[in-house]
């Protein structure tokens, strides 16, 4: 059958669009469902911090409860200012959302089970994570409001501030890895440390002070507790979200909560060793569980601290979060970068192993 769609070259382009379609939408709509269901988990975990009950109402244990404020946002009507720039003011949402998808393309579930295994994957994720901005300064400049434009100004420096830590921090992986493929830098975590033991650059003590820093930069990435300063409501009422209504508002939402599950996977996959179990399975063959349901456990036990973090961190004021990522985070990563680059130098090179 390849052989077929090889001698007919239009009817391999058609096969080939198909497939990549299909694996789109299986990885599009069950992230759109996970969606649902991690903001449901999320109010869940708020509850139980704060001693309430959280979402039991509708359906069995509250479960359906986020589908049913998914059907009320799309039954209300959109409503566009008048003084906005329309065309912006619409479009702007899109990017938010298209760009928490297009990144999924590159992430490995296990070996081989990935809709583009790319050489260059980790800055193929930092360029579409990077695009995201854009919808959060589009939405504050098309608004023609004072609010969402302060928002839009935030965010941009916000952003700025912790992209630069994330990228050293990225250099450091991507120097121990030895490749900017992500399933090569999961492979590589393999018997990384504790004789051969255990997988994950996360156990390695030149690495670990590398995951906290991008553990709290994902946070100040997407905009979270205690980096919420784009939509500080006691300043900003909703930021950039502030004149949005109906789907164009939920938009926003599935586009941040996107970005939070993209970045726990990311947690996973850089630092902690995304589809390989915690230990060996090369030492250990019992411990043989399926790689896509050790990533989604990594996942969750992120996403809980994503939650957990919101429900008990205050907000830092904008001076903080400045000083944080340009006197603290920056330094650091950049000096781990030479201590890893130094100590890579004199083990790989010099005949030494790693």
């Amino acid at each position: 059958m390849t052989d077929f769609f090889v001698r007919n070259g239009m009817l391999y382009d058609w096969a080939w669009t198909f497939a990549t379609i299909i694996g789109i939408l299986i990885i599009a709509l069950p992230l759109m469902l996970a969606v649902a269901m991690v903001i449901y988990a999320e109010r869940k975990i708020w509850a139980a911090i704060a001693l309430r009950r959280g979402p039991n109402v509708v359906g069995p244990w509250g479960l359906l409860q986020s589908f049913a404020d998914g059907l009320k946002v799309f039954l209300k009507e959109t409503i566009i200012p008048s003084s906005s720039n329309k065309a912006l003011f619409l479009i702007a949402p899109i990017i938010t959302f298209t760009t928490a998808l297009i990144v999924w393309a590159v992430v490995p579930f296990d070996v081989g089970v990935v809709l583009t295994d790319i050489n260059v994957g980790m800055l193929y994720v930092l360029a579409a994570s990077s695009l995201g901005v854009y919808g959060v300064i589009l939405a504050g400049w098309a608004s023609n409001s004072k609010y969402p434009f302060f928002s839009a100004i935030r965010a941009a420096a916000q952003m700025v501030s912790y992209e630069v830590s994330i990228g050293f921090v990225i250099i450091c992986v991507v120097l121990y890895a030895g490749t900017f493929n992500l399933t090569g830098i999961v492979m590589a975590q393999q018997g990384n440390i504790g004789f051969g033991l255990l997988n994950g650059f996360g156990f390695n003590p030149l690495l670990f002070p590398m995951a906290v820093v991008f553990l709290i930069s994902s946070m100040a990435e997407t905009f979270r507790t205690p980096f919420d300063l784009v939509e500080a409501e006691s300043e900003l009422v909703a930021g950039h979200q502030t004149e949005y209504s109906s789907m164009s508002f939920a938009l926003f939402w599935l586009g941040e909560y996107a970005n939070v599950i993209l970045m726990c996977a990311l947690n996973a996959i850089l630092f902690w060793g995304g589809f390989l179990p915690p230990l060996n399975i090369d030492l250990i063959p019992w411990f043989d569980i399926p790689g896509i349901l050790w990533l989604f456990l990594k996942m969750s036990i992120f996403f809980f601290i994503f939650g957990w973090v919101k429900a008990t961190v205050p907000r830092y004021r904008y001076d903080q979060l400045m000083r944080l990522g340009w006197k603290i985070f920056l330094p650091l990563s950049l000096l781990f970068v030479v201590l890893i680059s130094g100590w890579l130098m004199l083990t790989r090179y010099s005949g030494g192993t790693v």
